[in-house]
């Protein structure tokens, strides 16, 4: 049989070094892909191989934490994600009609530019679009002490006066980061909202999704999801954006409520269920009187007889 001194390990392609270094970026732990890539970049120890993965890495990490980037003037801020991305690295601000030039790798932004006509919604849109971004600051502004949040036109922007259908996104992030006292945590909500005019009706789908670090003296990570619909009728802008805070107001407490209930129960229940009560044998194992067992018996009989 072979020594294990004498296997040789094969080394790692650089497409597999590639492929496990994208891996550890794009699972790093809300706010920490900057630690993760200085230290990746160490045991790498190739430039090239660390500079494919962060190019290719960091841009869908961005993109999935939703990161909030100060504009070069600190004029505003622009959410780094697929509902505001317009081309290459540009990502619009529709509150201050404004679009910034980010530096993924970075993580910020370099340029800013005024939107042009065509990346914008038409006015008739825009009312509504305005409406709701009212509605959402008033709320996020009382329920999230660092939120940040964003009302966009994914479709049907165009259009002129009613008859035709469209859709809003809004998106809630917030952020807590605190590497000195070893955690770290985000929240992130999305709304699809349609405008469905031959029903009259507004469809609202929304995803919800925590995630946290805490990381002294051990490694606990949580990341939860939670989905849900709703429906409101297809009203003025100003009673539209009323409707829908409402709803998402409702789902978001709903689900956080949920959340603090389910965790304040780890200690008394959810922990206690992970360990068996009993043994497969189903009866307690007798630890006042272990000779009963042969084992223990026949260990005794033999340190007792010297050998």
């Amino acid at each position: 049989m072979e020594d294990a001194d004498d296997i040789q390990e094969t080394p790692l392609s650089d497409d597999q070094k590639l492929d496990i270094a994208k891996w550890f970026l794009l699972n790093s732990p809300p706010g920490e892909i900057q630690y993760v890539a200085k230290d990746l970049r160490s045991v790498l120890n190739d430039e090239d191989v660390y500079h494919r993965a962060a190019s290719e890495a960091f841009p869908v990490y961005n993109k999935s934490h939703i990161i909030c980037l100060q504009f070069p003037n600190r004029s505003g801020e622009v959410l780094v994600s697929s509902f505001s991305e317009l081309g290459e690295d540009e990502y619009l601000d529709p509150r201050t009609a404004q679009v910034g030039k980010v530096d993924h790798v970075r993580q910020i932004c370099t340029q800013m530019r005024p939107a042009r006509d065509e990346e914008l919604p038409s006015q008739y849109i825009e009312e509504y679009r305005c409406a709701l971004d009212v509605e959402i600051s008033k709320y996020v502004g009382e329920s999230y002490p660092k939120g940040v949040f964003a009302v966009y036109c994914t479709s049907g922007k165009d259009a002129e006066d009613c008859g035709s259908d469209f859709e809003l996104v809004v998106v809630i992030t917030a952020t807590r980061h605190s590497p000195q006292n070893f955690c770290n945590g985000s929240w992130v909500s999305t709304w699809n909202i349609e405008f469905k005019d031959e029903l009259q009706t507004v469809e609202v789908r929304g995803k919800m999704q925590v995630t946290a670090h805490y990381f002294e003296e051990g490694n606990v990570q949580l990341d939860a999801k939670h989905e849900c619909r709703d429906s409101t009728m297809f009203q003025s802008p100003d009673d539209s954006a009323d409707s829908l805070m409402n709803i998402i107001r409702h789902h978001e407490t709903e689900y956080l409520t949920s959340l603090q209930a389910s965790y304040s129960n780890l200690p008394d229940s959810t922990f206690k269920e992970l360990r068996r009560k009993l043994p497969v044998t189903r009866t307690l194992f007798p630890w006042h009187n272990t000779l009963q067992f042969s084992l223990t018996r026949d260990i005794t009989k033999q340190l007792g007889g010297g050998n």
